[in-house]
């Protein structure tokens, strides 16, 4: 066994039920409500019945602005004229899993500032979409239920 494998296995216990599960993220109860939204989306005038998104901070007013400015701009963003009308899917993915040439800059940036003596596994990365979300990923990581942390203020109320 090598070393990093024989760190993780004595240390296992350090991390969550949660976190050493077999269980993806998406599928816990969390994610029903935005699997429910995915499959029958609110329109006002083409699905009024629809489910609306109330879990998620993300500001739909200028997608079309941005999508504009990006086919304008090719070179200033990681989409190309040729995927503009794919910004909002590769927002919405980068927010959950990361990009993985994004993930793959922070494993090497993360392995030069430790001097190139570890390498990090952009696969084993995780990015958040701010504060919020990298305290939930790492409080669902580390506690068991009946655990507590104390939470700084101010602190967003979702």
């Amino acid at each position: 066994m090598n070393y990093t494998m024989a760190f993780l296995a004595e240390n296992q216990t350090l991390l969550s039920k949660i976190a050493t599960s077999e269980q993806h993220g998406e599928n816990s109860p969390y994610f029903d409500g935005w699997k429910a939204y995915d499959q029958d989306p609110f329109h006002l005038t083409e699905n009024p019945n629809g489910v609306i998104q109330m879990g998620l901070a993300e500001n739909q007013l200028s997608l079309d602005l941005i999508e504009n400015w990006v086919a304008k701009n090719p070179k200033s963003s990681i989409c190309t004229k040729d995927g503009v009308s794919q910004f909002k899917d590769i927002a919405n993915f980068q927010d959950y899993h990361g990009l993985y040439e994004f993930r793959k800059a922070i494993a090497n940036f993360m392995g030069k500032v430790r001097g190139n003596k570890v390498a990090f596994d952009p696969d084993r990365i995780v990015m958040g979409g701010g504060a919020t979300g990298a305290s939930e990923s790492l409080m669902f990581c580390l506690a068991d239920p009946g655990d507590g942390f104390l939470v700084p203020t101010p602190y967003y109320p979702a």
